[in-house]
Parts: structure tokens; sequence; C-alpha cells
């Protein structure tokens, strides 16, 4: 068959096809030209064939592969390939990659696994996991390229091409001294263009951005969003050149702090793990903590309801608008909590800008109540007209009790959820965790007060 008409065949039919022949050089240069993408995408479809796919593979695109690969697929991968080509394989990883794998399992497996690594690369490897858990440390690779002031644009084009093959990126070249400390940093850009007689010093601004290896990774996140950089180094307190970090391992730190916040806005704990990975006890410790939590919440509702019970049966009908009343005050309050912690993630906002959240909330928070406080005395007003339902003579005191808790329930729902992450940031804890489900028990107790103090106040002595 021409190999015009082979790719016209669907990658998968063709995998497929190879597979059945058993032909094992076949397979091998068929994976081989494939882009790295196709091939991660063939391991997911086929997850009986995932460890032979990698074993397949030459050494270096088997590492490109494996590095993309979910956390769960890339461990179950390890167990499956034989020691010598699981060693082989983690060998050739970066260092920061191999990093990130090591510090989701298990000490027993990391320590085992360990041992399989060169020298050079056991000492990178436990070095970095020596770093802060979340930290920039855990995310550095060692592999770049450094040039000395006083060495030639020629000079630094040749250290390029003997050391640039073993680095992770030369977009950036990084100037230190005898010392090893950090002095700046240079495009290759501006390297390419200058005369190769000019000395490295000639080109230096001094304007440069780093980051410690102690730092939060999502520090990094920020600083490559503010700096536009594909690279940026890391130095120590002494501002010695420890490595650098680069913008896909940010991109992916990104990700998993984006899903993990997505999670705790649902009201459980992050994951750490695949869904489908996790064991089921697991999951069940979890989603249990945040559901004995709420629970435990919702139970001051009920002690609420309890201490208004007489005026509930004195006055069935409120009963009637007790659902439509905590249901709005706790959608507004999801409702501000998502968008503050989204706000506060993308840098949109700080801590100090607490006082103007409050005061456009305030302003957003009372036409909302308005809004629906309009609709709930409209609806009122045609089921009572039309004669849908009867709410007795004093319907329209009823009417405002509805519209008054309802524009004082929303209100203090949009208060309570954007102060909640401010408040929660403030005190150096993730604001995440003031999720949607907290804040909507929180409000749910609160507004059961609010509604009966109105209807204390508009029915006290008619219907109370």
């Amino acid at each position: 068959m021409m190999i015009e008409e082979q790719k016209d065949i669907p990658l998968q039919d063709r995998f497929e096809s190879l597979i059945q022949t058993d032909d094992k050089l076949a397979i091998r240069e068929f994976l081989n030209d494939q882009n790295i993408s196709d091939v991660a995408e063939l391991i997911y479809a086929y997850p009986d064939y995932e460890s032979q796919i990698i074993a397949y593979l030459a050494i270096h695109r088997a590492a490109s592969v494996f590095k993309i690969l979910e956390p769960g697929e890339q461990r179950k991968i390890i167990e499956d390939l034989p020691p010598y080509k699981s060693a082989e394989l983690l060998n050739e990883l970066p260092a920061d990659d191999r990093v990130a794998f090591l510090e989701v399992l298990p000490n027993s497996v990391v320590r085992e696994l360990i041992k399989t690594l060169d020298p050079d690369e056991r000492k990178i490897t436990l070095t970095l996991l020596g770093y802060p858990e979340n930290s920039v440390g855990r995310l550095m690779t060692p592999d770049y390229v450094y040039v000395y002031e006083y060495n030639t644009v020629k000079e630094v084009i040749d250290t390029i091409r003997r050391f640039g093959t073993n680095s992770e990126t030369v977009d950036v070249i990084y100037v230190i001294n005898y010392r090893g400390e950090l002095l700046d940093d240079i495009r290759i850009r501006d390297i390419i263009l200058a005369d190769p007689s000019v000395k490295v010093s000639e080109l230096m601004d001094d304007r440069f951005i780093s980051l410690k290896a102690t730092d939060d990774q999502e520090l990094a996140s920020e600083a490559f969003k503010m700096n536009n950089r594909v690279a940026l180094p890391v130095t120590d307190e002494q501002n010695v050149l420890l490595g650098i970090i680069t913008i896909d391992d940010v991109l992916w730190v990104a990700s998993e702090e984006f899903g993990e916040d997505i999670q705790k806005i649902g009201g459980t704990e992050a994951l750490e793990e695949p869904y489908l990975d996790i064991s089921l006890f697991k999951l069940f410790k979890k989603r249990a903590g945040w559901l004995i939590l709420l629970f435990l919440g919702e139970m001051l509702t009920a002690s609420a309801m309890q201490f208004f019970q007489q005026e509930i049966e004195t006055a069935t009908v409120l009963a009637l608008f007790i659902p439509l009343i905590m249901s709005s005050g706790g959608n507004s309050g999801s409702q501000a909590s998502t968008l503050i912690i989204q706000a506060m993630a993308l840098g949109e906002l700080s801590i100090k800008d607490w006082w103007k959240v409050m005061k456009r909330e305030l302003i957003t928070g009372s036409f909302l109540g308005i809004m629906l406080g309009s609709i709930g005395v409209l609806r009122i007003s045609i089921w009572q007209n039309m004669h849908l339902f009867d709410y007795g003579p004093h319907w329209n005191l009823l009417a405002g009790t509805i519209f008054f808790s309802l524009i004082g329930i929303v209100l203090w729902g949009s208060m309570m959820g954007s102060m909640l992450p401010i408040i929660l940031k403030k005190m150096k804890l993730d604001p995440a965790a003031s999720s949607a489900p907290f804040v909507a028990t929180l409000v749910d107790v609160t507004g059961i007060v609010i509604y009966f103090s109105f209807a204390y106040i508009f029915l006290h002595g008619i219907l109370l």
C-alpha cells in the first residue's frame, strides 16, 4: 500500500493492523514515526498495550511520551515494564519530570526506583526531592547553558553547541561569575545577532527575573504570566544559580492547581489522583470530612427552625417560602464566592482590595435582592388574584415579608460569599476552601433568622 494511502487510514486502525501482524520491527518504526501526542493517545486507547508501546519506542521518545501521561498511567507503565527498561526510562527522563513522577508515589516505591538511577541522576533527584513540597525547587531542572561575562559571542555559541543538547531549552543563556552567582540572562536572539567578537558583558543589561528554590509554585506561575518568559532561573538565598524552570512545567502545575480548586469548590478535598485510579476508601475519606462538616452546619439550620417553631405553627403559610428563601441566599453566596476565588487565582484582586469588593457586592447584592424580591411579590399577587392559591386576607403583608427578606438574604449571601475567600487568604489558608456548599450552608442558617425577623416585623399582631 502506498504511504499516502496509509496516511488516509485512521491512526488506531493502522496500529491495530500492525499489532495483528506481530511484526516488531514494523511496529517500532510506526510508533517512532508518530507525533508524541499521537502515541500518548494510542496508550490511552489501548491500555492492554501501554507498556509495550513505551518499550517499542526509542528511549528518548519514550521519555517524551511518558512525561505527558497522567500520573496513574505512568505508574502502571513503570509497574509493567521489565526492571531494566523502567530503569532506562527513569534515567532518560529530565530531572524535573522524574521528580514530578516520584513525588506522587509511596515512599517505599520511591526508595526502590531511586536505586535504579545512575549515580549522577540519583544525586540530582534526591536534591530536588529535598526541597519543600509545592516549591519551585521541585520543578526546576539542572540542565541549562551558562556562560561567563568575559566570554565572547563566538565562545558562547561554541558552548551552546557543546552543551545545548542536554539542556531543556537554549532560548535563554545564563551569565554567572566564578562563584556561580547569577548576573544576568540573555535571549538567544541577542546572541545570534551580535558580532562574534562582542563580549557577553556588552550584551548584559542587568535586568532579569529570578525565582528562589523555596518559592511557592503559584508564585512561579504568576512570574511567567507577568514577564512573558519561556524559562526563568532559580537561585538559592545567596543568588547562586541552581537550575531553571520552564513554562511547560508551570502550565502543568497551573492545570493541577485548577483541578484541585474545582474539587474544593465542589465541597471535597483534592483527590491528588485520577478519579478512576483512587481507591474507594481514599475517595470516601476525601468526601466524608466536608460532608460531615456541612451536615453539622445544616443541623444549625434545623435548630434555627425549631427556635421559630411557634411562628411556623401560627402562620403555616410562612413555611411554604422557606426553601425559596434558603436557596436564594445560598445561590447568591455561591456565585460571589466562585467569582472572588477565580479573580484571586488569576491575580485580578488581592487582600487589600477587600473594600472595593465589599462596595461592589453591596450594590450588586442589593439590586439582585430587589429583582428576586419583586419576582416573589409578583408570584404571590398573581396566585392570589387568579385564585390559584389563597394566602389569606393579609397576603400583601406576606408579599412584603418575602420582598424584604429576599433583599436581606441575597445581600447577606453576596457579602459572605465575597468576604470569606479574602478572610481565608488573609489567614494564609486556601480560599477555595470557602466552597460553594460551605457558603450555602452558612447562609442557610442566617437566612432563616433574617426571614423570620422580617416576618415578625410585618406580621406581628396579625398572623404572629
